[in-house]
């Protein structure tokens, strides 16, 4: 029996709640398919810090080192907010293991089911069979990793800070062919955002993203766009993307505004790609839900798990080459929200929502 071996790093408030879930899901996929998993939880986040006295122990480090991916939850809330910025949960955990691992490549599909297009606050008649884009985001370089970075006090009094935003050509032509894979295996169109009209990093962007897709990519379809363009355009028509890609910032942005446009953070799943391959010989790569911890519903059984259900079976995509696997989980997560009709309160609208189990008993009934 094949083993599949990762890190398990629930977070906080509801991030066990919606992590226990998946990993049902993934057992009752799994086993059928001869598939053993084998994974160990570590604490990360808020739990990190009141267990282990910061937001991502050694502890947690070396799980993670030891495995071919990481199940990665959600992290932070008020509890810890009081605490200086550089030690909240968000920012001391999910950076660092970004750059630990070096997770070069964000990869959030922004998926609307047509049943669904009541969740999103476009209207209908704009999306009528819902939204399938992906939105391709590079995740280690950029402005916020960029030196030097620093905040000094003037002469006169003022404060003055310093963020520098740095790429190289071979950070935009890896990002480059991660959005060319994903295009090939879809609609085989690109869009490059940058704001090169303005910024010297864009300017490099758009003219090594042109010469790498024409000497290696000449078959797929690429267009430019400025970033405030981009984001105007997936307000007005997001289905005129089939894969977007951009740096750092932008796509910490315009990743978000998808999601929002996609109805419900409690259906966006993401995969963070590194560049070093595990032992199955695949990617190295952390998996999680693109919503939040969401305290003022934690404890009560009632958040949606279909992020983390999806981000498992990307995980099972990209870090373990079980891709069947992957659609057949994707296709009982549709089936259960679109033909059964289960719903939990974030996606309800006017339907019973059902609670956390419910509905994902109900997805591996669909398996």
């Amino acid at each position: 029996m094949t083993k599949l071996r990762f890190a398990v790093l629930p977070g906080d408030y509801i991030g066990p709640e919606v992590m226990s879930e998946a990993l049902r899901v993934l057992q009752a996929a799994a086993a059928p398919a001869g598939l053993e998993l084998d994974y160990t939880t570590a604490d990360v986040g808020g739990a990190g810090i009141d267990n282990h006295g910061k937001a991502l122990p050694d502890s947690t480090l070396a799980v993670c080192r030891d495995a071919d991916a990481i199940l990665f939850g959600s992290v932070g809330g008020p509890k810890w907010e009081t605490l200086p910025p550089k030690e909240q949960p968000e920012r001391a955990a999910l950076l660092p293991l970004r750059k630990a691992f070096s997770l070069f490549a964000n990869i959030r599909p922004g998926l609307l089911y047509g049943e669904l297009t009541d969740a999103s606050p476009l209207k209908t008649e704009r999306i009528p069979d819902g939204i399938d884009i992906v939105c391709i985001r590079e995740l280690t370089g950029g402005i916020y990793f960029g030196q030097p970075k620093s905040t000094t006090e003037l002469e006169n009094g003022e404060f003055q800070a310093i963020d520098t935003m740095v790429y190289k050509t071979s950070e935009i032509e890896r990002i480059a062919e991660v959005a060319a894979v994903t295009a090939k295996s879809r609609g085989g169109r690109v869009c490059s955002v940058d704001k090169a009209n303005v910024l010297e990093t864009s300017v490099l962007w758009r003219k090594t993203v042109t010469a790498y897709f024409a000497k290696n990519h000449p078959d797929l379809a690429l267009t430019h766009m400025y970033v405030d363009n981009a984001a105007m355009q997936l307000a007005r028509d997001p289905n005129q993307f089939d894969v977007l890609f951009t740096e750092n910032m932008f796509g910490d942005i315009l990743s978000d505004e998808m999601a929002v446009i996609c109805g419900s953070l409690g259906m966006m799943c993401s995969a963070s790609l590194g560049t070093a391959h595990n032992s199955h010989g695949q990617p190295f790569g952390l998996y999680e839900p693109a919503g939040g911890t969401a305290p003022d519903i934690a404890g009560q059984g009632v958040a949606n798990p279909c992020a983390q259900i999806l981000s498992a079976a990307m995980m099972l995509r990209y870090s373990f080459g079980q891709g069947e696997l992957a659609t057949k989980i994707e296709a009982a997560v549709r089936k259960t929200v679109t033909e059964d009709g289960l719903r939990t309160g974030d996606i309800a609208f006017g339907r019973t929502p059902v609670g956390t189990t419910t509905m994902a008993d109900a997805i591996i009934a669909n398996l």
